[in-house]
């Protein structure tokens, strides 16, 4: 028994892509991924996505440090109750 994979050529459209298919036309994933991000499946499930690299700066980008998150978050000055419990240590079953 031969199998047969076939490939399937986004239109335009469309954002999903065989792997097979990615493969042969990756000029064009890459050009569509500068518009869209492009899904490239395997066994017909989504395996990864292709971004452009302007969108992948925008996405994983620092906008500032951890304090100045934490002195401009909605929940500074609401008196939250953090006190930590002071139980007793498990007694784990070796």
């Amino acid at each position: 028994m031969v199998k047969v994979e076939v490939m399937k050529v986004p239109t335009h459209g469309e954002m999903n892509w065989t792997v097979s298919g990615a493969k042969a036309k990756l000029s064009e994933v890459m050009e569509r991924a500068q518009s869209a991000p492009q899904t490239i499946t395997r066994n017909g499930k989504p395996s990864v996505v292709v971004v452009s690299a302007e969108e992948w700066q925008r996405k994983t980008g620092r906008s500032g440090s951890l304090a100045e998150f934490l002195l401009e978050s909605p929940m500074r000055g609401a008196d939250l109750d953090l006190e930590r419990q002071h139980d007793e240590p498990r007694d784990p079953a070796l």
